[in-house]
């Protein structure tokens, strides 16, 4: 007897559908979370849908310029905290004093990150000296719907202002 393979009929995957059709195409996410929560209030099985991110691309912000010194801050800070962490928890468990048990702890994890982020730092060799945030976002959003309700989802959804389906669905 063999298993089912995902995305096949009579798989088990919860990020399938069978026989998925088109519903609409979006702009935005915040369109085709509308359309599903519509077809949601009006009682459609929306364990049946699907909305499907296409045309990804990656996005990145610069936010600022990436200088030794902040690098060292950010290190130290991070080795701080991490340090106080584990201070918590060494004082969890002995008779020591507290006090001095996570200071100490705090002072070893800020500089052991300081000289570990300044040694990774070093060898890059300038070739990205800057901070960003990245995210990947699609420019499409598209509803799917198994193909056993797309007609009801179609009715439903023509209801709907603004929101029209997919003529070529």
């Amino acid at each position: 007897m063999s298993m089912p393979t995902p995305g096949r009929p009579g798989s088990n995957s919860p990020l399938r559908l069978e026989f998925p059709q088109s519903l609409a195409v979006y702009d935005d996410y915040a369109q085709a979370q509308r359309t599903v929560d519509y077809l949601s209030d009006e009682h459609f099985p929306v364990e049946n849908c699907m909305i499907v991110g296409t045309d990804l691309k990656r996005i990145e912000r610069i936010t600022g310029r990436l200088t030794t010194g902040r690098v060292a801050l950010a290190g130290a800070a991070s080795g701080a905290w991490f340090g106080l962490f584990i201070g918590v928890i060494f004082s969890l468990f002995t008779d020591e004093n507290v006090l001095a048990t996570i200071l100490s702890t705090v002072l070893f994890g800020a500089l052991f990150f300081l000289i570990w982020s300044l040694l990774g730092y070093a060898m890059t060799r300038g070739q990205r000296d800057f901070q960003s945030v990245t995210q990947v976002v699609a420019t499409r959003y598209e509803v799917l719907v198994e193909h056993k309700v797309a007609a009801q989802a179609r009715e439903l959804l023509a209801k709907l202002p603004g929101a029209l389906p997919d003529p070529f669905a």
